[in-house]
């Protein structure tokens, strides 16, 4: 079984190249990898987007996109897909699952919030193995507040990530393709906190509002989310981290009609009443290019 992280002589084998080739291809900024331990690790699932976009990427682009938009689910979003007309369907399975059906030519769009824990930067194209992409664009959606989702007055106490180890809490958590997932793993080891020491829900929640759900019945105590969530259900919640939620796309799904509807309906009054009513978003610089090969 494959590890997370791949060595430089791994990589070569699991990509069949000499380790030259390998090195010259980090030289050259095309190959996802980290150097944060000293040495060079390739993140292995990066490495198959980065494959992916490589082999398939060309074809893709001759054929007609679906009028999906994959990843990562986001209550805003969601609610303006419906509000606009723009005939979008949504397929939202979380961020790394959104980025393989963009690279697949299975959706017009997808949204992300994918953490890098070495630069703590969002949704690098690089490190999301798609550094190769000669056509995509990266739109800004919103800044999104994450946190703790707690039960209604917050009976339990909870009040930091480090309450998580606490023994009679049971933890709502995401399911690995989530950029939730990712995030609340960057959290816990960067508070030096041991997983195994936390009592995990058996089950993933697929959503944001799956996990505000699963607390508010009851099934769990806590959980990280979004603040539009815990809202929703009408949770306490104790915000912990400010992200980027962005919009992945090839550059020519950016002037199909179903996203010009989707941007055009950004502009009216009452999406920014909308965005104000669901809570912990900042959408002043939504639809900036952040990124556009």
């Amino acid at each position: 079984m494959l590890r997370e992280y791949l060595t430089t002589s791994e990589v070569a084998d699991y990509l069949r190249l000499k380790e030259r080739k390998v090195y010259d291809l980090v030289r050259q900024g095309q190959i996802p990898c980290s150097r944060a331990t000293g040495k060079l690790l390739f993140p292995r699932q990066r490495i198959d987007m980065w494959l992916l976009n490589h082999l398939e990427g060309d074809q893709a682009q001759r054929l007609a996109l679906p009028t999906v938009l994959a990843g990562s689910q986001d209550p805003l979003l969601e609610w303006a897909v419906r509000e606009s007309g723009s005939e979008l369907a949504l397929l939202c399975h979380g961020s790394w699952d959104g980025v393989r059906r963009l690279v697949d030519g299975k959706a017009l769009l997808a949204g992300v919030h994918l953490l890098h824990p070495e630069t703590q930067s969002y949704n690098d194209p690089a490190m999301l193995g798609l550094g190769g992409m000669r056509d995509l664009v990266i739109m800004h959606w919103a800044k999104r507040r994450q946190g703790l989702l707690v039960a209604p007055g917050n009976p339990l106490k909870i009040e930091s990530l480090q309450d998580l180890a606490r023994k009679e809490l049971t933890v709502a958590h995401r399911q690995l393709d989530a950029g939730a997932a990712q995030l609340l793993k960057c959290l816990l080891e960067k508070a030096a906190m041991d997983t195994r020491r936390i009592g995990w829900a058996p089950h993933a929640s697929q959503s944001e509002d799956d996990l505000a759900l699963s607390i508010r019945q009851g099934d769990a105590d806590v959980g990280l989310g979004v603040e539009a969530a815990a809202r929703r259900q009408q949770l306490s919640f104790i915000p912990l981290h400010d992200e980027s939620f962005d919009l992945l796309m090839p550059r020519r799904s950016y002037f199909e009609p179903p996203i010009q509807a989707l941007i055009d309906f950004t502009q009216q009054a009452r999406f920014k009443q909308q965005a104000d009513t669901l809570g912990g978003y900042d959408i002043r610089k939504l639809g900036a290019v952040l990124y556009n090969a």
